[in-house]
C-alpha cells in the first residue's frame, strides 16, 4: 500500500487498476437478471464510488467483486472480475481478504453482544503477523476514530448508528486491506456524522494509502470525496467520469443532486425513462 493517491480530478488508468469488472451480468434465483453488462475499474490509492437510487444495483456489484452473492442465490453468470489480474470469481471470500480485499457491509452488522473492541479484534482473526502489530493497528484505528476508544469496552448493540458504522470501517481495517469494499457508509445517519465518516475515509485513503470502491445513494457527498464515479440504473452503468466532471454535469445536477438551470428539482417528479433516454441515446 505504498502508491500515493490520485488527485481528485484524476481519472483510473487501466495499468494502475487493482480492481477490474469486466462486463458482468448477476442473476438471482436462476431467473432474476440484476446487473446487465456492468464495467468498472478500481484504480490503487483512488476513492471510486458506485452511485444510483435504490435498486440501482450498487450492493449487488460489491457483493459480486466480494463474492458472497451465493448466500443470497446469486451468481456471476457473464464476464469476469479480476484483483492485480487474477481472476476471482471462484475464490472465497476468506480467500479474497487475505489478498486485500474486504467489504463493510450495509447497515454496519457489528456483533451486538461483544464490545467494540471485541469487534475490532474480529478483524484480525486472520492475520498471522503476530499480536504487537495488531496491537499497533488497534491503536491507528482509535486514533482515527475516537469515539471506539471512548466506548472500547461498551457493547456494540447499545452503541448509536454511527459509532456502529465507526466499529465496522474500524473492524475492516484490523485485517490491513488494500482495498475496503464500502457499502453505503451514510445509511440512516445524520448530515454531521456522515460528513465526519466520509473525512476519516479520506484521511485513511491519502494517508493509509487504502483503496475504497464505495457504492452510496447520497451523491452530493459522494462526489465530493471520491477521484472517480460511476451511476448505475437498473442494472446498467449509464455514466461514469472523474467526480469533478460528474458534479458539473447538467444531468446529474439535475437528477442526482437536485439542481438545473431552473433551480431545484424534486426527483420524485422526474420519470426514470427521461434519464436513461438523455444519457443513452
Amino acid at each position: 500500500m505504498s502508491t500515493a493517491p490520485l488527485p481528485a480530478d484524476a481519472e483510473p488508468a487501466p495499468e494502475d487498476a487493482l480492481l477490474e469488472v469486466s462486463n458482468i451480468e448477476v442473476i438471482y434465483s436462476h431467473v432474476i437478471l440484476v446487473l446487465k453488462g456492468v464495467s468498472l475499474s478500481v484504480p490503487k490509492g483512488g476513492i471510486t464510488a458506485l452511485l444510483g437510487g435504490n435498486g440501482a444495483g450498487k450492493t449487488t456489484t460489491l457483493k459480486a467483486v466480494s463474492n458472497l452473492l451465493h448466500s443470497e442465490r446469486g451468481e456471476v453468470t457473464k464476464g469476469s472480475i479480476r484483483y492485480r489480474g487474477e481472476k476471482t470469481n471462484d475464490l472465497m471470500p476468506a480467500d479474497l481478504v487475505k489478498k486485500g480485499v474486504i467489504q463493510v457491509m450495509e447497515g454496519r452488522h457489528c456483533f451486538e453482544h461483544l464490545t467494540i473492541e471485541e469487534n475490532l479484534m474480529t478483524g484480525a482473526y486472520t492475520r498471522r503477523d503476530g499480536g504487537a502489530k495488531v496491537r499497533d493497528d488497534l491503536e491507528m484505528v482509535y486514533n482515527y476514530f475516537p469515539r471506539l476508544r471512548e466506548r472500547r469496552k461498551s457493547q456494540a448493540g447499545y452503541t448509536s448508528g454511527g459509532e456502529q458504522q465507526m466499529c465496522a470501517i474500524g473492524r475492516a481495517l484490523m485485517s490491513r486491506p488494500e482495498t475496503v469494499l464500502l457499502d453505503e457508509p451514510s445509511m440512516g445517519l445524520a448530515p454531521q456524522l456522515v460528513e465526519e465518516i466520509f473525512g476519516i475515509v479520506k484521511d485513511l485513503n491519502e494517508k493509509e494509502n487504502v483503496t475504497f470502491l464505495l457504492a452510496e445513494q447520497n451523491t452530493n457527498v459522494a462526489l465530493r470525496f471520491a477521484h472517480y464515479g460511476y451511476i448505475l440504473e437498473s442494472g446498467r452503468v449509464v455514466m461514469d467520469g472523474p467526480a469533478a466532471d460528474l458534479r458539473e454535469n447538467p444531468d446529474v445536477k439535475e437528477f442526482y443532486l437536485g439542481m438545473s438551470e431552473e433551480g431545484r428539482k424534486s426527483y420524485r417528479n422526474v420519470r426514470s425513462y427521461r434519464r436513461r433516454k438523455r444519457w443513452l441515446g
